[in-house]
């Protein structure tokens, strides 16, 4: 029994080193490409004026599904969740916040400090991670709201996103309707990364794993979030120098 003991210690230890290494590579990917569009992106959209629909809802939807900061906290908002009507509420507060500060941020051309905003956002991780570790019961002696935190933080996924549109520099022709069709390519992203989170997550918790490795899961999450602070924030700085 202590060998097996041992031995399953050993392939936890290994299994963790490869989804930080998985993680850091990840964010640093992310964090490098966060602060400049994709240049055809770029390109193509500042050619184009009027209405274009399906242009705008791709861009969202790729966004979203390539935004590693997105969906750590999303991953991060549904890991204890088990019925899906629990799961529509926290989504849908998510929804709302990150829609919200995303159509009113862009169309009022309001601009936050990208490194900032996606500090906030890798703060959020954070957040999420030792909520779901129970750090908050311990350290303050209360829980706090899980979701109102849940439409604080997704108002500033919102700026994180309207602050890379502002980038595209779109055309004030058609600019309501191709925000709103952004936005629906968000949703369809963020139902796109729900659906797989769901799927993985589904098999994962049959097994007797599940709760042995959900606080070591979570531990991974937080550095994540951690790292990508400190990422945003050293960029902050040296932009500033």
């Amino acid at each position: 029994m202590k060998r097996s003991s041992s031995a399953g210690r050993r392939k936890l230890r290994a299994l963790l080193l490869v989804l930080l290494a998985a993680m850091f590579g990840l964010i640093s990917l992310n964090a490098a490409l966060a602060h400049a569009v994709a240049e055809g992106d770029k390109g193509y959209i500042q050619e184009i004026t009027g209405v274009n629909l399906i242009p705008f809802v791709y861009l969202g939807a790729k966004h979203m599904v390539t935004g590693y900061d997105h969906i750590l906290f999303l991953f991060g908002v549904i890991f204890f969740l088990y019925r899906l009507k629990h799961i529509a509420i926290y989504v849908s507060l998510f929804a709302i916040g990150h829609s919200t500060t995303m159509l009113l941020g862009v169309y009022f051309n309001v601009g936050i400090n990208s490194y900032i905003i996606d500090a906030i956002i890798g703060l959020s991780v954070v957040y999420k991670a030792l909520d779901n570790m129970g750090a908050f019961q311990r350290w303050l002696g209360f829980q706090p709201n899980t979701k109102i935190a849940t439409l604080v933080f997704g108002l500033f996924h919102g700026f994180g996103l309207s602050t890379k549109i502002l980038e595209y520099n779109i055309s004030p022709d058609g600019l309501v309707p191709n925000l709103l069709a952004f936005n629906i390519g968000v949703e369809i992203g963020q139902l796109t990364a729900l659906a797989m989170i769901l799927i993985a997550m589904g098999y994962w918790r049959r097994t007797d794993s599940f709760w042995r490795h959900a606080y070591a899961a979570n531990t991974v999450m937080l550095t994540a979030g951690f790292v990508l602070i400190g990422y945003q924030l050293t960029g902050y700085f040296v932009s500033q120098a």
